[in-house]
């Protein structure tokens, strides 16, 4: 008969330990009560069992009651999430999905670091949603620890015990790529948002592909270098901001043109940025499409009208179908993988080029 092993507890930590489940609650909620030597057996001791501490629903709901909320992460800052339309389409499906289920929204950014306030951690909510954080970031590994129901977006899966929705970004960028090909390009390049994970400005292509972050913004570079290299060609020149801004973008254009004037397209790899990177090339005095082709991805409602070639994927359904996968997860079921299609759609702001 296989033994039984005991999910990990305040109980199981306090009896490796020695101490009572109080002084075990007092660690993790009230150090101030707890000696630092005690404090530090009981979250070693915790860590080695996998315990993340007690779960706040479960402290404040009567047993068997559920919260009726579901937390959402987020990769911005909270007031910068609201200024991205990718993001807000993806909002509007998930609180339909939502509204209609009975559903509340708690939203948390990843750009929170207060480990006093861990708003992760003290989150009371039934599960969450993860949309476009990093693979390494340290709020997806509380939410895992947590071990409630978990539906990732966009985010690169570190396990297999999640659902997960979105596009493959990899593959979307190389269409992209090859349209360009097509149309005659061979001196391209790329601008994007956050590949470093931190405040950086300047050149990022001296990151190989093994050396890129498990992200969206790695992906859609990889993508970028898969269909160049099926044509022969090794140069990709790439710039980077901290922020997905119309300043940003065209910042970025400046900085890039101005290192690689022999460029005649340039892959800005999200639709907010390539609209200011857009603006700058024409402050340029550079006619678009005739000296620089510039395109997108996502396909946000403005860029039909700014003219942008972009990689089209569905927003606002990516938003739906998470929260239906939430909604529909069942305990000791199967993880569920939903890849979203992605098309170029070719506009104004490409063509081939002069010489």
């Amino acid at each position: 008969m296989p033994r039984h092993v005991a999910r990990p507890s305040l109980a199981t930590v306090a009896v490796r330990v020695g101490v009572s489940t109080a002084t075990v609650s007092n660690s993790f909620n009230r150090p101030e009560k707890v000696s630092d030597t005690v404090r530090s057996k009981v979250l070693a001791e915790a860590a080695r069992q996998g315990y993340a501490g007690p779960d706040p629903a479960a402290r404040q709901l009567s047993r068997g009651g559920r919260t009726d909320t579901l937390g959402l992460l987020l990769t911005e800052e909270l007031p910068l999430a609201f200024t991205d339309p990718a993001a807000v389409a993806f909002l509007q499906g998930l609180a339909a999905s939502c509204q209609g289920a009975g559903q509340n929204l708690l939203l948390i950014s990843a750009t929170s670091n207060s480990d006093a306030s861990d708003a992760v951690r003290a989150a009371v909510v039934d599960g969450f949603v993860v949309y476009a954080v990093r693979a390494d970031d340290p709020h997806l590994q509380r939410i895992l620890d947590r071990r409630l129901p978990t539906v990732l977006v966009d985010t690169p899966a570190p396990t297999d015990a999640v659902d997960w929705v979105g596009p493959d970004d990899r593959a979307g960028a190389r269409e992209l790529a090859e349209v360009l090909i097509e149309q005659g390009h061979r001196r391209i390049g790329a601008i994007t948002a956050g590949l470093r994970g931190a405040r950086y400005s300047g050149p990022a292509e001296h990151r190989s592909s093994a050396d890129l972050p498990a992200s969206i913004h790695g992906s859609r570079i990889q993508g970028l270098r898969d269909a160049l290299g099926a044509a022969g060609l090794d140069d990709l020149p790439i710039e980077e901001r901290p922020e997905n801004t119309h300043a940003a973008g065209a910042d970025a254009l400046h900085a890039l043109m101005d290192r690689r004037p022999d460029l005649t397209a340039v892959c800005v790899l999200m639709d907010v940025m390539a609209i200011g990177a857009l603006a700058a090339a024409r402050d340029r005095g550079l006619d678009i499409p005739g000296d620089l082709t510039v395109t997108g991805y996502d396909d946000i409602p403005q860029a039909a009208a700014a003219g942008l070639t972009t990689v089209s994927q569905p927003l606002t359904d990516k938003g739906r179908i998470a929260g239906e996968l939430y909604l529909s997860r069942r305990a000791g079921g199967p993880s569920r993988r939903r890849v979203l299609p992605t098309h170029v759609k070719v506009r104004s702001s490409s063509g081939p080029p002069r010489c």
